[in-house]
């Protein structure tokens, strides 16, 4: 990213509202990073990683207010006269379908799910070794109707692994194994990546572009530019506002006076 897009960066560094990132947004493509959609099941032990319906519509809303299109991550590194977002969802939750895309619709948006090709239709099996709440997968006819609401989907590996943590010709299976398994089950091109965790290294990211995918999303915080790495393309991560002290000091004067 070159010094004037990086000296015009808001902070905190994730996504909540958009006024903040107006300036910031008019130097490259924003790729918003969401998880899952709806109210969080007891026993959450990662509440970051959902956004309310509430603050997902006001969201949308606030992009079409200022003008902005959906693009797909294709066009995350063009220059574009008008406008544009890019809305990613990581590992296929249902409440995502259920929640999200009905609201994506009416604003004429559309978004990219990254689906783990082997627990389609399952749970995330792979949070729930470390305690996390049990939340269920799109099942096959589930990611149909998502894909036939204008969205896309995108492989997240086969098993959701870390892939520099495993030996090379597994992370090569993990990457080109998914690809073809989505392929071949919804008998589209899948043409787009994102490392489970953010989790890659030069091999890995070698490893994507050889298995013929235009792009790979990393967890990196950033906009996108003409100049940036098609298989690093950073994102922003969406999360609530902040709950801090100071937040809270503000709205009680406010409450008071």
């Amino acid at each position: 990213m070159d010094r004037r897009v990086a000296n015009t960066a808001p902070q905190p560094q994730y996504y909540s509202t958009f006024a903040p990132f107006r300036e910031w947004f008019g130097h490259g493509t924003p790729v918003l990073m969401y998880h899952k959609l709806g109210p969080r099941p007891p026993g959450t032990r990662i509440k970051g990683l959902y956004a309310g319906t509430k603050l997902f519509r006001k969201q949308l809303r606030e992009f079409t207010e200022a003008g902005f299109a959906t693009v797909s991550l294709s066009g995350a590194r063009q220059v574009r006269q008008t406008n544009s977002v890019v809305i990613t969802f990581d590992d296929g939750y249902e409440n995502v379908l259920r929640h999200g895309s009905h609201l994506l619709k009416q604003h004429g948006f559309s978004a990219t799910q990254f689906i783990v090709a082997d627990l389609i239709g399952r749970t995330n099996e792979w949070d729930q070794r470390n305690g996390e709440a049990v939340e269920k997968l799109m099942d096959i006819e589930q990611i149909r109707d998502w894909l036939g609401q204008g969205n896309e989907i995108g492989a997240h590996s086969s098993t959701h692994s870390f892939l520099t943590r495993i030996p090379l010709p597994a992370a090569r299976e993990e990457i080109t194994g998914s690809k073809r398994k989505l392929e071949d089950t919804f008998g589209i091109p899948i043409r787009h990546f994102c490392y489970p965790y953010g989790d890659y290294n030069p091999a890995v990211r070698d490893l994507v572009q050889q298995a013929g995918y235009e792009t790979a999303c990393s967890d990196e915080f950033g906009i996108n530019t003409p100049q940036s790495d098609p298989f690093a393309l950073k994102r922003l991560t969406v999360r609530h506002p902040s709950r801090s002290l100071r937040v809270l000091k503000r709205k009680l004067v406010s409450f008071f006076r």
